[in-house]
């Protein structure tokens, strides 16, 4: 089981880590971050297996993945 720490600061809902994610698991946030824009968050964390596609996509360096 891994975890996906996603900073919806740094986020700019590109959905660049939908795409690469290969169970599906990262999709919109319900909440807007300070700027008041659109993120995304984990949403099963016990499917995830930390193959770290998601942070080694992400352009803007929001996706830390631990295992």
């Amino acid at each position: 089981m891994a975890k996906i720490i996603i900073n919806p600061d740094r986020c700019k809902y590109c959905k660049m880590c939908v795409n690469v994610c290969p169970f599906h698991l990262i999709a919109a946030a319900q909440g807007l971050n300070r700027s008041g824009g659109r993120y995304m968050e984990q949403t099963d964390q016990e499917k995830c297996t930390g193959c770290r596609m998601c942070g080694m996509i992400c352009p803007d360096g929001a996706i830390s993945v631990y295992k």
